[in-house]
């Protein structure tokens, strides 16, 4: 049983199997692995020996990706995923903070690289010809090293939703054991299909998208997400298995509905981040099940949602899962519920999640010290998620650490709120988090994305019988944007909107009085 990916990805390539599809053309197993293959020993070739190995690619979700990936892992060396929506020195920044010695790009993608101080960096074009001819005269591949489970497969970035993005050391164990829990969990095999429409520069993608395809032998159907494509590229590739994370379910249900919906091949969609409407709402409309979870890129922190998962909840932890108090280094208290079902207790029972038990799959940040050790502190993985945990063990999240907000002398943690305002029919989305008024004190605010239309009394009506919103998380403020800012993997950056504080452009901004309920617009000379 293989492994290592390395092993996972050799036990193919004998298979005349589907590997690719994309635009009409397909792949083998073969076919696919026996052109990595000549790409990494053409790689290997032409490399400086007494430099690390870190080959970057600069690409989308196309077969020269996934041709890239399936290289890496048969070639022994670090693929170094860069994400093609930095620009500037932020794209500079993070390919020198990854050691990237040979660059992949595409034509797309080019021009990012104009004008970037990069002197130790050979940048090769995949779809020019001279790089085809070296691929085709690059003989035959001899592997830089044996992999082991735990060597470097990836280096994958954060998101950077709090800062610079980190460079993560993605082990071959980490993407296996994965994608091999995946594929039994769901029963898949070498007839389905995975559409991975997620930035295969993101853990998500790479570990729930490729690597599923590779452990079962399936085919992987690359794509660029599009909400008004979706079905249509779903039944064109014949999809039966797809993942996602962050919004990408609110965005298609934001499409309009029709009556053969429900006429699709789509058997599962896994991920992330997804609200309970949306679950609910994609499975109904589609006729499809969603298994919806937790994660993050560093794979510290293992959640998984199972039968009876309160509405809500993320699911329970693994062993080792626990919340903490980072100033007393002790477990928080279990959380407390009011009859309305309001949490009572939030100042006991709010804390970090960690991993008692160590670093789980996280193996550290590359070129970053001082990260890693933020991260692992008194033997433990912190992973910034607040959150709290009930009387019978299901894990509630409450935001980032950074959510954590002082209203009124209160703490107040944003995602519980976030929660509640997704329960209104109209909400697609909604980011809580805190700004400065003219008295320079917090208060709350919140930035919805709808659906549907909804009037100012619609909103005061709704928030008025939601039995469990404490009176402190009325949202003074209300931001109804036409979307909200977002990182490539459709995570909120709640500091674009901080920043914008009330000076929210064409949005609407509705207010209410400090002892009032009721919503008023507000027009830019009124602040």
């Amino acid at each position: 049983m293989a492994e290592t990916i390395q092993q996972l990805v050799l036990g193919h390539a004998s298979d005349d199997g589907v590997a690719l599809v994309y635009q009409g053309q397909k792949w083998s197993w073969r076919e696919h692995l026996a052109e990595a293959a000549h790409q990494a020993a053409a790689l290997i070739r032409m490399a400086d020996p007494d430099r690390p190995l870190h080959v970057g690619t600069l690409l989308g979700n196309t077969p020269a990706m996934a041709t890239a990936m399936a290289a890496a892992a048969q070639g022994g060396y670090i693929l170094c995923a860069i994400n093609n929506t930095r620009r500037g020195e932020g794209l500079a920044r993070d390919i020198r903070k990854a050691d990237v010695q040979i660059l992949l790009v595409d034509k797309e993608h080019r021009p990012l690289l104009e004008a970037l101080d990069l002197p130790d960096v050979t940048v090769i074009a995949v779809d020019g010809t001279d790089w085809h001819t070296q691929i085709s005269t690059a003989g035959e591949l001899r592997p830089c090293r044996t992999a082991q489970p735990l060597d470097p497969f990836m280096m994958i970035f954060t998101s950077g939703t709090s800062g610079d993005p980190k460079a993560v050391l993605v082990t071959h164990a980490t993407v296996l054991v994965a994608a091999q829990s995946l594929v039994a969990r769901f029963a898949l095999s070498p007839s389905d299909v995975c559409y991975v429409s997620m930035p295969l520069f993101h853990s998500n993608a790479v570990l729930a998208g490729w690597g599923v395809a590779v452990a079962a032998g399936a085919a992987l159907a690359p794509a660029r997400f599009s909400a008004s494509r979706f079905l249509a590229d779903i039944r064109e590739v014949g999809a039966t298995y797809m993942n996602y994370v962050g919004k990408p379910l609110a965005y298609v249900l934001a499409t309009e509905e029709r009556a053969d919906d429900v006429c699709n091949p789509l058997r599962v969609a896994f991920g992330n981040e997804a609200s309970d409407h949306d679950i609910a709402e994609f499975a109904r409309r589609f006729d499809v099940t969603v298994y919806d979870g937790f994660g993050s890129t560093e794979n510290a922190v293992i959640i998984t949602r199972e039968e009876g998962t309160p509405r809500g909840s993320i699911g329970r932890g693994f062993p080792g899962v626990a919340i903490y108090d980072p100033g007393t280094l002790s477990e928080c208290a279990v959380a407390r519920f009011s009859a309305d079902g309001m949490l009572a207790n939030a100042d006991d029972a709010v804390g970090e999640l960690v991993n008692t038990q160590g670093a789980g799959f996280f193996s550290g940040y590359y070129n970053d010290e001082d990260a890693t050790g933020e991260r692992m502190r008194h033997g433990m993985y912190w992973s910034g998620d607040l959150a709290y945990r009930d009387a019978d063990g299901w894990i509630y999240l409450a935001g980032r650490t950074a959510d954590w907000m002082r209203i009124n002398g209160e703490n107040l943690a944003a995602a519980p709120i976030e929660r509640i305002l997704q329960r209104h029919p109209a909400v697609s989305q909604a980011a809580v988090y805190a700004v400065r008024d003219e008295h320079s004190s917090d208060e709350l605010m919140a930035a919805l994305v709808l659906r549907a239309p909804m009037t100012h009394l619609d909103l005061t009506e709704f928030l008025s019988v939601q039995q469990d919103l404490p009176s402190i998380g009325w949202p003074r403020y209300i931001r109804v944007a036409q979307s909200l800012p977002a990182t490539a993997t459709n995570k909120v950056l709640k500091r674009a909107l901080i920043s914008d504080g009330l000076n929210v452009g064409v949005d609407e901004l509705w207010h209410r009085e400090e002892r009032g309920a009721e919503y008023f617009s507000l027009d830019s000379s009124s602040y």
